[in-house]
């Protein structure tokens, strides 16, 4: 009987519950005293945890980072312009409730795209979906979109993503066609999805990098609306690390 009811457990897929009641079975002397409920809420309970954990781990393989980077991995030891609790409260997740924007700028290696996974990271803990693209990516399966016809597709399904992290902005000046693909996006995710864009150039600077005036303005109004600002500073966290490895091979 008992592995019977395992088996339709896992057929049923709840897996937590199987390996819960496994547990139970194992550890008799632990379970034996507690009533019939203490003991149906304990397997629901783990049932529960693992469906969560599952989640987790399927949004943060959708979301494919560049970095498997995490907050707890954050260096603060260098001064980059950023401190504990400004990074705590972006790690709650709030903003992203409430549609806000994150705009990322610094210099080379200050590690703009290491924040900007591990903030990531930190959402899909809480259930967000994200996706990371550099923006040249981003662009180009837009193109390919456009010339296999599933182009309108593609646009609801980043409207939908709650989180959409964008690396790479303003290295090189917007085209026609991939400043009407951003009006695009920054139009259907404005004020229902967050939007974190990570750039080398200050954010005064974004203005000429679109090359269109009215599609300029539209555009970053919509991300600079509400949004919350990290400008980071100093050396470059490659060269630091770099130099913290060659020490330790010398000594």
């Amino acid at each position: 009987m008992t592995t019977q009811t395992l088996t339709t457990l896992r057929q049923l897929k709840l897996p937590g519950m199987a390996a819960a009641l496994q547990s139970q079975l194992e550890q008799v002397g632990t379970y034996e005293g507690l009533a019939f409920m203490e003991r149906l809420t304990l397997l629901v309970e783990q049932e529960c945890l693992n469906r969560q954990q599952r989640k987790q781990h399927r949004l943060i393989r959708q979301a494919r980072f560049k970095l498997a980077a995490t907050v707890q991995d954050i260096d603060y030891q260098h001064p980059r312009n950023i401190k504990k609790n400004q990074i705590a409260h972006l790690a709650q997740g709030d903003w992203i409730e409430r549609g806000h924007n994150l705009l990322l700028t610094g210099p080379c290696g200050s590690g703009k795209t290491f924040l900007g996974c591990a903030l990531g990271h930190s959402a899909c803990l809480r259930g967000y979906s994200v996706k990371y693209y550099r923006l040249s990516r981003l662009f180009l399966e837009l193109t390919q979109a456009k010339a296999d016809g599933s182009y309108h597709k593609r646009l609801k399904l980043l409207a939908k993503i709650q989180l959409l992290i964008i690396d790479d902005w303003g290295l090189e000046k917007l085209n026609p066609a991939q400043r009407n693909d951003l009006m695009e996006i920054m139009d259907d995710r404005h004020g229902h999805t967050s939007t974190v864009m990570i750039s080398q150039l200050p954010t005064d600077q974004w203005y000429a990098g679109i090359g269109d005036n009215t599609l300029a303005d539209a555009i970053l109004d919509r991300l600079m609306h509400n949004a919350h600002r990290l400008q980071l500073k100093g050396e470059s966290m490659r060269k630091i690390m770099n130099q913290l490895t060659q020490h330790e091979h010398l000594s």
